[in-house]
């Protein structure tokens, strides 16, 4: 399942983002683009914006909000099936599990747990013309 290859370009600009570590700016970007969808695509947007919450907040050392986030983003994430708008979601989702996995085994409520930042996943940016 995959979306039409006309990608909005605050789509694609989050993306970057997220990939340069601008969690925060990522998250405006791709709000943007959430705020003017109607369809399909809009709870696949919420899943990149909490994948990049989630992510904001473990830098930050909110790690029960960085641990919600990140739950919610997988849920969101995971109808959309292996690849969609030129994203490989099962390579995200299981690169963002493993990101948080000492997260979600922390016993403690308030582990003083660090975001590893080798662990934090790349998004292989789409393809603007992926039929050539």
């Amino acid at each position: 399942m995959d979306a039409p290859t006309d990608y909005p370009a605050k789509y694609l600009e989050g993306l970057q983002l997220f990939n340069d570590e601008e969690f925060f700016a990522c998250h405006d970007a791709l709000e943007e683009v959430w705020t003017e969808t109607v369809g399909a695509e809009k709870e696949f947007y919420q899943g990149l914006i909490h994948a990049a919450v989630s992510l904001f907040h473990f830098e930050n050392g909110n790690l029960g909000g960085a641990r919600k986030m990140h739950v919610s983003s997988l849920k969101y994430l995971e109808p959309y099936g292996t690849r969609y708008m030129g994203i490989d979601i099962e390579r995200l989702a299981a690169e963002l599990w493993f990101c948080f996995k000492e997260l979600r085994s922390a016993q403690q409520e308030t582990p003083k747990l660090r975001l590893d930042r080798t662990l934090i996943p790349k998004i292989e940016l789409p393809s603007l013309h992926p039929n050539e």
